[in-house]
């Protein structure tokens, strides 16, 4: 498939709830460990889904302002200055074809103020 600036890339659902499915898995090792060793067969899948030009990021932690084109974020608080990511509900979902990368769903967040935070 070839693409051309400013073309919109849509996947099928299926595929985005696979990617997303995906991301909770690797999200629910992180916390509770790798039991029966799945990380092994997630990090396969992983580049299968590479190799057709699909990638996932887990912005946790990330720096946010209003301008952030690829999140959709809640803020958690009251404070809206210095905004950091400190949950990610789904991640943000790339395609990257003839060298063009394109945002196919954006990262939904909850973010806080990094001053309440330190509170």
């Amino acid at each position: 498939m070839k693409i051309s600036p400013g073309m919109q890339i849509t996947l099928p659902k299926d595929t985005i709830s696979i990617v997303n499915n995906l991301f909770e898995i690797e999200k629910k090792i992180s916390i509770h460990g790798d039991v029966g060793n799945l990380l092994r067969n997630v990090t396969k899948i992983r580049e299968i889904i590479e190799a057709q030009g699909l990638t996932y990021e887990d912005p946790q932690g990330q720096e946010f302002n209003q301008t952030r084109a690829d999140l959709d974020a809640t803020i958690s608080g009251e404070g809206t200055e210095n905004l950091f990511v400190v949950d990610v509900i789904k991640p943000i979902i790339r395609v990257s074809l003839s060298g063009i990368s394109q945002v196919v769903q954006k990262g939904i967040v909850v973010v806080e103020s990094k001053s309440e935070r330190n509170q």
